[in-house]
């Protein structure tokens, strides 16, 4: 599947947009390309109490849900001033549950697969190898 980088890269600049980061006042915006041909999109949501607080990747991933499913095949992420950069580690593990290793992360560096932002990941082949197959 051809990815059209600028293309993700500006919805991701869109919906940074439209974050709700009053206490930080750091914008973050996430699209990807789904699988089917869509582009899910997602921003930060701040909460006062900042542990529960919601990245661009959670609510990308809820969009993808929502929208049907599907798998993430190419991922990009984009803060305020346009610079694009990396999830953080538990948004790795989110990405990894949707799009697996092979999902193409755009990066300050070049476009990476996620195999090489988060090598030896865990995933859910480590839970169906012990305790059977995990139901979608």
């Amino acid at each position: 599947m051809d990815v059209d980088w600028e293309s993700l890269r500006t919805a991701a600049r869109e919906v940074a947009t439209r974050a709700y980061a009053p206490y930080s006042h750091y914008p973050v915006g996430a699209a990807a390309l789904v699988d089917d041909g869509r582009t899910v999109v997602g921003c930060n949501v701040e909460n006062a109490a900042y542990g529960v607080t919601l990245c661009a990747e959670c609510g990308l991933v809820s969009s993808l849900v929502a929208g049907g499913g599907g798998r993430l095949v190419a991922f990009t992420c984009v803060n305020g001033n346009d610079d694009l950069i990396m999830p953080c580690g538990r948004c790795r593990q989110l990405l990894h549950e949707h799009g697996g290793p092979s999902l193409l992360v755009d990066t300050p560096e070049g476009v990476w697969t996620l195999a090489q932002v988060l090598p030896q990941a865990f995933g859910p082949q480590d839970l169906a190898d012990v305790t059977g197959p995990i139901d979608r």
